[in-house]
């Protein structure tokens, strides 16, 4: 942007079950969200990044952002929410990824797509490829619930958030997905 200023977005840090998330929000919703890392400070560098339009400053959150936090937190301690309500900013994707994540973001806990299977929904058969590395850029993990979508072969493969594929199994198994963290009888 020129000589004007860019608008502000906030960000909060909080703790959860699996260690400290954060998410960053504009007026129009959550436009990114940080899944742990080594550390917070890790998390907090990562969550006030540049963006492409605004400028992200930490801030207390609003009633709006304290209920998604609550809802995020009670989702990682085994209270299964879809968190397809949660509004979201993402005015700034590109359409193809949109498309993805709104196919991504109806899969309910529990249950998986595969790769394939989310391009043929958006009507791009044979793009598996393309929409994993759409959900690669995905700002917004387990809000838009890329963890959920897996390899044809229903194998974890690539995961971009931090702790790659432990994570996407970690949160798998959070959800009581069949075949991911079951106990076996051999």
């Amino acid at each position: 942007m020129s000589d004007q200023a860019r608008p502000l977005a906030s960000a909060a840090l909080f703790d959860t079950a699996i260690g400290t998330c954060a998410l960053a929000w504009s007026a129009t919703g959550v436009l990114r969200f940080a899944l742990p890392e080594d550390d917070p400070e890790s998390v907090r560098e990562y969550i006030l990044r540049g963006h492409r339009v605004y400028e992200i400053r930490e801030a207390e959150p609003t009633p709006e952002i304290v209920d998604v936090i609550a809802r995020v937190r009670a989702h990682l301690d085994g209270e299964l929410d879809d968190l397809v309500s949660i509004p979201l900013d993402t005015a700034t994707l590109n359409d193809f990824d949109r498309a993805v994540y709104d196919i991504t973001r109806a899969i309910a806990p529990g249950h998986t797509l595969t790769y394939g299977t989310v391009a043929n929904r958006i009507g791009a058969p044979g793009g598996a490829q393309a929409v994993g590395q759409s959900l690669g850029r995905n700002p917004i993990p387990l809000i838009v619930p890329c963890h959920r979508v897996l390899a044809a072969d229903n194998a974890l493969t690539g995961f971009s958030a931090p702790g790659g594929v432990t994570t996407k199994q970690r949160l798998l198994e959070i959800e009581r997905t069949p075949g991911f963290g079951e106990a076996t009888l051999f």
